[in-house]
Order: C-alpha cells, then sequence, then structure tokens
C-alpha cells in the first residue's frame, strides 16, 4: 500500500524543571544554594530524503514526540538537553497544519531540514537565585512545556514530467519501456495504484529527466471522482505534462474527447496547471483506425502530437528528444528567475 497522505501529531520535549537543594557538607553547617538548572527539552525536524518512498511509517505511527530535558541537580549539575529528533520524509512532501489548513513546511530537495516544534527552555534551580541580597534563595522556576500540534504530511511528487491520462492509454508502459521504473501493467483501468517515478537517461547529451506516472484520470476528477484530488496533486510541481492518448479509440472512446476532458479537468483543479509546456503522445498507432483518427486530430489541436506505438517502438526517439528540450528549456527559464531574483 502507497501512502502519500497521513495525519500525524508532533509534540516537542518539555523543559526540565530547576532543583530547589542547599549544600550539606561536613564542617559547612550553612552550605549556599547549588541547585542546578534543567535541560532543554528536544525539537522537531522534518528532512527531504530520496530513499524514502512513501509516509508508511507515519501511517503505522502518528505520534512523535521529542524527548524532554532532564531536571536539574544538587551540587550545580544542570539537566542535559532532551534529544532532538529528526523526522525523514519523502522529497516533494509539505506540511499542513490541520487546525488552519496552512502549509507550514516543504521539503523540495534531499536533505532540507526544517525546524518544525521548538522545545520548552528548562526552568532555573535556585542557585540561579543566589545575590548579595538573596544569599539562601528558595525559589526555583518549572521547565516550560514543549510546542505541539496536528499536521497533514502530504506527498506531491516532484518530477519533470508528469505523465497523464485516461485509464489503460499505455502510460505504464511507456514508463516502463523508455525509464529504468517498472510500474505494474494489466489491460483493466486503474491498473496503477500510485504514481511512479521514473528516470530518462541521455547518455550522448549527458542528461536526465524523471517522468511520474500519474494513475489514471476520469471526468470529474477535479471534483475528486475516480482517484481524484489524491493523484493531480502529483501534477503540481511537474515542469512539463505529457498527455497520452489512445489514438485507436479503444472501447469506442474519441481522442479529441479524452484530450478536452483531460485539459478541462486540470484547469478546474488549477488553471495554472495548463499554462505549463504540454506535449501529447499519440499512443497505440499501430492499431487499424490510429492513422486516420490521428489526421483529424491534428486539425483541431495546436500542440505538438508525437505519434508513438508501445508495441513497435514507434516513434520513442522523437518523444524523448522532445521531452528533453521542453524540460531544459524550463529548467533556464527558471534559472534566470533565480538570478534575477
Amino acid at each position: 500500500m502507497f501512502y502519500d497522505e497521513v495525519k500525524v501529531s508532533f509534540k516537542a520535549g518539555n523543559g526540565g524543571d530547576g532543583c530547589f537543594s542547599f549544600r550539606r557538607a561536613k564542617y559547612e553547617p550553612k552550605g549556599g544554594p547549588d541547585g542546578g538548572n534543567g535541560g532543554r527539552g528536544g525539537d522537531v525536524y522534518i528532512e527531504g530524503d530520496t530513499n524514502v518512498a512513501d509516509l508508511t511509517r507515519f501511517h503505522f505511527k502518528p505520534g512523535w514526540k521529542a524527548k524532554n530535558g532532564e531536571p536539574g541537580r544538587g551540587a550545580d549539575q544542570h539537566g542535559a538537553n532532551g534529544e532532538d529528533i529528526v523526522l525523514k520524509i519523502p522529497v516533494g512532501t509539505i506540511l499542513v497544519d490541520r487546525e488552519t489548513g496552512d502549509t507550514v513546511a516543504e521539503v523540495l530537495k534531499h536533505g532540507d531540514k526544517v525546524l518544525i516544534l521548538e522545545g520548552g527552555d528548562g526552568g532555573k534551580g535556585n542557585e540561579t537565585f543566589k545575590s548579595s541580597t538573596n544569599q539562601a534563595p528558595r525559589q526555583f522556576t518549572l521547565g516550560k512545556p514543549g510546542e505541539e500540534g496536528d499536521f497533514r504530511l502530504v506527498i506531491k511528487t516532484i518530477a519533470d514530467v508528469g505523465l497523464i491520462g485516461f485509464p489503460n492509454a499505455g502510460k505504464s508502459t511507456l514508463l516502463n519501456m523508455v525509464t529504468n521504473a517498472h510500474p505494474k501493467t494489466g489491460a483493466y483501468p486503474f491498473t496503477t495504484m500510485f504514481p511512479t517515478v521514473g528516470v530518462l537517461e541521455y547518455p550522448e547529451q549527458y542528461e536526465r529527466i524523471t517522468v511520474a506516472d500519474i494513475p489514471g484520470l476520469i471526468k470529474g476528477a477535479s471534483e475528486n471522482r475516480g482517484l481524484g484530488h489524491r493523484f493531480l496533486k502529483h501534477v503540481e510541481r511537474c515542469k512539463v505534462l505529457l498527455i497520452m492518448l489512445d489514438m485507436q479509440g479503444t472501447d469506442g472512446r474519441e481522442p479529441i474527447s479524452d484530450y478536452r476532458v483531460l485539459i478541462n479537468e486540470l484547469k478546474l483543479y488549477m488553471p495554472g496547471l495548463v499554462r505549463k509546456p504540454v506535449l501529447i503522445a499519440a499512443n497505440k498507432m499501430d492499431e487499424p483506425d490510429a492513422p486516420e483518427n490521428l489526421k483529424a486530430f491534428q486539425k483541431k489541436i495546436k500542440e505538438p502530437v508525437y505519434p508513438i506505438s508501445c508495441v513497435s517502438d514507434e516513434g520513442f526517439e522523437e518523444l524523448k528528444q522532445a521531452l528533453l528540450e521542453a524540460v531544459l528549456d524550463v529548467r533556464r527559464q527558471e534559472a534566470e528567475l533565480d538570478e534575477e531574483e
């Protein structure tokens, strides 16, 4: 089971209490105050890790707590600070406050580490309050509680290319053939039940791009029908969209209708998605009706269309090169924006 959204509760450690103590030793009947301070509670961090695939560990253990600080002791001994807790999460995950719905943090790169909750300060022992006018202080303070909160962890896949289309359009087969990913394939709807990311290599150009197979969408996905919002969110961070269509029109489908439905669902979910570069892969060109359907389709659509066949390998090289050029173009634009900022 792939878990891409879970509810969690985090708590930072409490600060240790300060100590109330007076020194008692032989020949020192009136020893001074020697109560030490309490240690600080541990903090809670999240850290991006490319070796973590999903949120399974948080599904089965939703509550996490950092260590409390130790209390102070006599003989001027301060309590140890509580140990921080660093929670490894998949790259591309956001942390949302369940009460307000606000995004608290997002992790976009491997090694990105974000402080979520701070531990409580340790209390002060009575030795801290000693002064020339208060030589036998009897006051001390308790440790402060650590911060806590209820959150949602949500994976929004980071990939260069988002591969979208209706169920059985051939997305998983394409990803299987051109990348190192091996998603499940089968002749029935919703064979793919979770996003799969593969790496597409270009050895001669010393380049690589990542391609995410987004599970099949249906009409009404923007209204959360079918797999709906659960997988549309994985398209948000993709640089380029590759729409895969069944050009044969299996089961009475019409390629132009499928295309318009997919574009409309993307617009309804998030209008900005359709402003991303869009390429179209016309699959199943080895089927008898596909060439005629492709001609009719190209008369109505302006976006570049790349005829392919996952059976005969037709058109793969042209499509791969087009994807690389589109991704590199977006990367250049992003680099220019970063320089301006």
